[in-house]
Parts: C-alpha cells; structure tokens; sequence
C-alpha cells in the first residue's frame, strides 16, 4: 500500500513538472538516472507556469499535502510572489465535492428525514472549499439566524492516515540515515503533525476548541470567535454563526475601507502572544483563508477567526522558557539565551556556551530595530538552521505547532503592514507576563488559586501533625530492628554460601574418588554428603 502511494507522489510530481524546478546541479547522477528511466511518465502541464503546476500538484495529492502549501503560501519573503499567489489559492478554494454527497452527510450526522426541519434556507453550493471539509451557507429554522453548515469530506480519513504512515515511513529512513537525523528527530515531528492532523478530522473536537476559544477572548477588542451551536454538532458536522468580514488576504479591499493597518497588524501579534502565553492555548492552523477582519470599525479593526481544527498547547516549562528567550532576545542579552538553551536541554550540557552565545549574536544582531520589509528572514532562518546543525541543538516536537504559527504570523504582518517593529510590539506584552509569574504579584495569586484546596486540607492537618511525630518518635527503634533484621540476613546468606561451597567441595570428591580402587561407598557417601549441604545452604538463602 505504501509502495503504490510512494510511486502515486512521484507520479504526480514527475506529471506536474516538478523536478524541472531543481537545478540540475543539485540532483546527483542516481537521480538523474532514476528519473530518465521512468521515461513513460511525462510533464502534462509544460504550459502552465511554474506556481499553477506547484498548486495542482498539491492539490490531487491531498489535505496533508495542501496543508503544507497553505503554509509556504504566507511565506513571501521565501517564495516568488507569483508561486505565493498561487498557493494561496489552495486556502479555501480547493475543488468542492458533490452537494447532495453533502446533503446526505448533514441528515445522516444530525437524524434529519429533510434538512427544511433544521434550515429555512440551505444554499446547496458551496461557501467555501478546503482541504478538509467544505461549508455551506444557511438559515436556522429556529431563531432566522445565518450559519455555516461545515461537513467533512467523505472517506478524508482513510487518505490522511495512509499518507501519514507514509510520511512516517519516510522519516524513519531520514532520521536513520541523515547525518542530522537524531537531532532534527523527524519521527517525532511526524508523530506529532500526525496527531494534530487526525484530530482535525473530529468537528465535535473542533467545535470544543472554538467554544474555548471564544471563552478566552468574550468581550475583546482584538478577536472575535463566531457563535458555535453544539446542539447541532456531530463528529463530522458543525453549526457555526455565519460572519461577514474581509479576508485578511485582501489587502486592497482593506486599504479601501481606511482600515488602520498598523493597529491591525499590531493587534495580531497582540493576539497570539495573548493565546500562547495568557491561555497556553492557541489557533495553530492560522492561515489566510482562516483569518477575517470585521468591517464595523476600520479604525479599530477586529479579527474574526474561524476553523479551530488544529490548537496547540504549551507546558509551564516550555511556556516560561520561550517568555525568557523572548525577553533575552529583545534585549540582546545573547549570554542569557544561549544559557537557557543549555539549561532547558536544547543543546547538550557540554556545549561552549561563550561560543553559542557569539554564533547567536552573528544571526541576529542584524535584525534588530528594523521592519519587517528591512529584514530577510529567509536568510535569517537558513543561519540559524546553521547554527542549530553546529551546536547539535535538538528539535522539539512539542514546539512545531508553536513555530508554524509563528510562520503564519509573521507572514500576516509583512502583507499587512511591513513596517511594523516586531520586537517593540511584543516586548512590553511579554515583560508584563513575565512580573505577573514572578514577584509578589504572582506569589499571591497562586496563594489565592491554591486557598480552596489549603482550606479543604487544613483540618487534617493536627491528625497529619500528630502522625508524623509519632513516626519520627518510632523511627530510632524502626531502625534498629532494621539493623538487626539486615545483620540476621547477612548471616544466614554467609552461612549459606558457606554450606553451599562445602557442599560443592563434596560432589566434586564423590566424582574424584572412582579413579582410585576404593570401596564405592566412599564416593555415595560423598555424594550424600554435597547434596545435603545444598539443601541446607538453600533452606538457610530462603
């Protein structure tokens, strides 16, 4: 099955002119000779340009695949801006499958005979188109409110895990055989995209992480979550409010309204660190297609989220580590972030922290007090890439979902408003959160968080009290009847051994004697004798 999937992306590749996009020079001869003799496939899209064949090609070869170019799609500073275009395309405009196919999901999910009990009005074409699922526009019989009717394609299951066994198949091969194999840890990656993925495929998981979602940000001025009806939720249905904003991708339509693009641009890197480091719970598939900005108040625009497939959570450990990391690193204190590297275990203990911290200084000195528009961040990425192959640093799986919306981010801000100080944005946010988990402050919080418990514990504390003394009042008479006891041991295993080797002594004479012409019961007598100095020994080891 995996072969058959294997010899499928090749052939789709090889059928979509991919490998024509490789520089020569960069394929070594088994390669080239590889790809001449599979000489019946050939190119079928000479006449589309090279964006157009990337994008088709991602899209026949399915939702792992195009998720992957929903990411690349926000990275402009990597990519021509006409392959970025393109790719951009496959963030809600992938092909939809059939309505009735469609249909027949929502009433079979929701015990439904005819959708006209639940909806007043079904628009039976697609909204929009995914890689996942596609959504449909409605109107709830119930209250006359416009929702979204999202359903997941058929049989999206069987391709995903197929195409994940094979991506873990393929990891296994790179992790063993790349010199950089063990550090980059691709099983682990693969492990943990694995996990994201399939969890995305449950809508009644989804529809709870927006519900979360929504909660964490109720009443904010920088991110609205629509309404989700889990009443009409299923593991393959949802029912959300339906909302009417500009896609954050439509930068003329946004400009056109007067919307203050710098406050926008600020307010998302607002809105993520909120989510990771005040909720440790955040949107990770935070791509174009999934981000819109309301229109009520261009002067102090709003994002609309949708899509809460994929979140990511982070541990207190790495979640305080990142915060410090972040502050060195806004600081320029480059001794502090190669130390917390060391001490977080990212890099080995024996590593030279004097020159980690100065290969660290070479990559980001540079980057420091400019805009976004000033900095490339493709070179950036390629020397600190360098950098971590050096100093062994090991990649941490826990941390993928971090970093790709990191890309995301990134990515949204330079479309948005490129000259926008990344580092001045974020840092007061974070030197904020950092007092609120250290100092007084912090000290009673946790006091006040942990009163209920204390005070629940705290009549049992003179029983407990009382308890512990007494254990302490026995402990000098416990160990000496443990000492005792240990001396008695050692006596019976000596005592053993003893029995044991002069049983020993015995059989080997009762072997020894019948080269000589003796009576033969001199040796049975020795034989006797060994064999019940083996059972004492054994009576007195047990």
């Amino acid at each position: 099955m995996r072969i058959v999937r294997l010899y499928k992306i090749n052939k789709v590749l090889l059928e979509h002119g991919l490998d024509d996009l490789i520089p020569a020079k960069w394929l070594p001869w088994y390669a080239r000779l590889m790809r001449h003799s599979i000489f019946w496939i050939r190119n079928k899209h000479k006449d589309k340009l090279a964006g157009e064949r990337i994008t088709l090609a991602l899209q026949s070869l399915g939702p792992v695949f195009i998720k992957f170019g929903q990411m690349l799609s926000t990275r402009r500073d990597l990519l021509h801006p006409a392959i970025a275009n393109e790719l951009a395309r496959l963030q809600d405009k992938v092909p939809p499958f059939s309505s009735e196919a469609a249909q027949q999901i929502i009433k079979t999910s929701l015990g439904l005979t005819h959708l006209s009990e639940l909806f007043s009005e079904f628009d039976e074409a697609p909204l929009a188109s995914a890689s996942i699922a596609q959504v449909h526009a409605a109107k709830l019989k119930a209250n006359n409110e416009d929702v979204v009717v999202k359903v997941l394609r058929p049989d999206i299951r069987e391709t995903i895990v197929a195409d994940m066994e094979l991506l873990f198949s393929l990891a296994s091969v790179l992790q063993k055989w790349l010199p950089d194999g063990k550090r980059l840890r691709p099983v682990e990656v693969v492990v943990e995209y694995r996990k994201t993925i399939v969890d995305e495929l449950d809508l009644l998981r989804e529809s709870a992480s927006g519900i979360q979602l929504g909660r964490n940000f109720e009443g904010s001025d920088s991110l609205y979550i629509p309404k989700i009806y889990s009443d009409y939720c299923h593991s393959n249905v949802m029912v959300m409010e339906r909302i009417y904003g500009l896609p954050i991708s439509n930068i003329d339509a946004l400009l056109a309204q007067n919307t203050n693009m710098k406050k926008l641009a600020e307010r998302g890197v607002e809105v993520f660190f909120t989510q990771v480091f005040r909720d440790s719970f955040f949107h990770a598939d935070m791509h174009p297609g999934n981000i819109f900005v309301s229109t009520e108040h261009p002067e102090n625009p709003k994002y609309i989220a949708i899509d809460f497939g994929i979140v990511g959570t982070l541990n207190r450990e790495d979640k305080r580590y990142l915060a410090e990391n972040f502050i060195a690193f806004f600081n320029r204190d480059y001794r502090k972030v190669a130390q917390l590297h060391a001490d977080s275990g990212w890099v080995p203990n024996d590593t030279n922290i004097d020159e980690f911290e100065m290969a660290i200084r070479t990559v980001c000195e540079p980057i420091f007090q400019k805009p976004l528009a000033e900095i490339s961040f493709g070179n950036v990425l390629l020397q600190l890439f360098n950098t971590a192959r050096r100093f062994n640093m090991v990649v941490q799986p826990q941390l993928v979902l971090l970093q790709k919306t990191l890309l995301y981010v990134e990515g949204l801000g330079r479309q948005l408003y490129p000259q926008l100080d990344l580092w001045k944005t974020a840092k007061p946010f974070l030197e904020n959160w950092m007092r609120e988990q250290i100092g007084v402050k912090a000290m009673l919080g946790k006091v006040k968080a942990n009163l209920p418990f204390w005070s629940e514990k705290l009549p049992e504390m003179p029983d407990l009290l009382y308890d512990s003394l007494q254990q302490v009042k026995r402990l000098p008479l416990q160990q000496q009847r443990a000492q005792v006891a240990l001396l008695e041991q050692q006596k019976k295993s000596a005592q053993s051994i003893q029995w044991g080797v002069t049983g020993a002594t015995f059989i080997l004479l009762s072997a020894i004697l019948p080269m000589y012409d003796l009576n033969w019961c001199l040796p049975a007598l020795s034989a006797g004798a060994g064999s019940l100095c083996w059972v004492l020994a054994w009576r007195k080891n047990r």
